[in-house]
């Protein structure tokens, strides 16, 4: 089986994936894809393709509804550059309320054999402030967001979060310290500082658009670190000419907002760290691997968790539409072929649902009948049929 591999993904990951036994980028008919920002949207899918990985948290770039349509299994990797856009969070806050940038250029462009002196009397203008003691707003509480938030407190700040979302193991690894509320413009009205950290979607599209910046401290700081539309920057860009904002940072730099002095920008390095890089292509690669190898299914964007080891000789992994009486038509055609189940598992998301069926049969032909009947249904978009080696 082969995997067709875009961007540079770290050795680690590939190096498991051969381990396995798959090829890479040796065939134009894959089993799946690992990629990391490579756009994928208009690329036609292959017959064979059963799975696409992204190295990363971001799925932007994969055409996640047109694979369910083909019970193409989308995964990511969530967590997995926490820790290295967090610090990015909080460099990009520290560079900027210590005017570190504009301090820098201002002594780059000293002359003169008295550097000392001109740096004593001139260094005044560039006075800045701490974040100890500062008040941060935390809007979405999961991976990065909950790192963001305790290591605020660690620091010394006042923190408010806002997540109505949250899961129950991200709630419990958050500081106790940290103040939640369910009102987000409390978050606006208290915070020095606010930083978004939720996923992007449609439905919130420039969630922080010109009425939550209005909300905000005239004096406040935006950071977007997690995706560039969900901040209306047109609503930005007239908070700033007009002084309700002070600052915008972000890792997503735009043509508009080039060169002004009230934006920190960065090229996209969130996860760029060779820790990040490399966590998020061993993740994929573990993840892609084991649904090809077993039909187990870990951090999908389109289709429910599943993870049973498998015990028996056979197994049939079904992507299937959520409509009544398939599980009955399932179980119905294995029992007229006379084949015992030994574990069915069934989970939906939405309009889809994912089934594995565990079975032993010693007649081969018996097998490839029931997979063909079944194979055959319309509602059934995409089946296999695993091996136990």
């Amino acid at each position: 089986m082969d995997i067709r591999v875009y961007n540079k993904i770290a050795d680690e990951g590939l190096d498991i994936l051969m381990q396995k036994g798959f090829s890479l980028n040796q065939t134009n008919n894959p089993e799946g894809i690992i990629l990391r920002s490579e756009n994928i949207n208009q690329l036609p899918f292959n017959q064979n393709l059963l799975a696409i990985a992204r190295a990363g948290a971001g799925i932007n770039n994969i055409p996640v509804e047109k694979a369910i349509e083909k019970g193409i299994v989308v995964f990511n990797t969530p967590g997995a550059n926490a820790n290295a856009v967090s610090e990015l969070v909080f460099t990009s806050l520290i560079v900027a309320i210590r005017n570190m940038l504009p301090a820098m250029s201002w002594l780059n462009g000293l002359m003169g054999e008295d550097i000392s002196s001109q740096v004593e009397a001139g260094k005044k203008q560039f006075k800045g402030s701490e974040i100890k003691d500062k008040t941060i707003g935390v809007i979405g509480l999961g991976s990065i967001g909950h790192m963001v938030a305790n290591t605020a407190i660690k620091l010394g700040m006042e923190v408010y979060g806002y997540d109505p979302y949250i899961k129950e193991e991200a709630a419990y690894r958050l500081d106790s310290q940290i103040k939640r509320v369910d009102n987000i413009n409390t978050l606006y009205e208290k915070a020095d500082f606010v930083t978004i950290h939720v996923p992007y979607t449609k439905e919130n599209h420039h969630f922080i658009n010109k009425a939550a910046i209005n909300s905000m401290k005239k004096t406040a700081i935006l950071l977007n670190f997690s995706r560039s539309e969900l901040v209306d920057l047109d609503a930005v860009i007239e908070a700033l000419d007009n002084q309700i904002l002070q600052y915008y940072l972000t890792d997503f730099p735009e043509a508009s907002i080039m060169g002004r002095s009230d934006c920190l920008l960065f090229p996209h390095l969130g996860a760029s760290t060779n820790e990040a890089e490399k966590v998020s292509a061993q993740m994929a690669a573990h993840q892609l691997s084991d649904f090809i190898l077993t039909g187990n299914i870990r951090n999908s964007v389109n289709f429910p968790n599943v993870q049973i080891d498998i015990e028996t000789d056979y197994r049939l992994a079904i992507v299937n539409r959520n409509i009544p009486n398939m599980i009955t038509l399932l179980v119905t055609e294995l029992g007229d072929h006379q084949i015992n189940i030994a574990h069915l598992t069934n989970k939906s998301r939405g309009a889809y649902a994912y089934t594995l069926i565990d079975f032993d049969e010693e007649n081969p032909e018996i097998v490839e009948a029931m997979k063909e009947k079944i194979f055959a249904n319309e509602n059934i978009l995409s089946a296999r049929l695993i091996q136990r080696k």
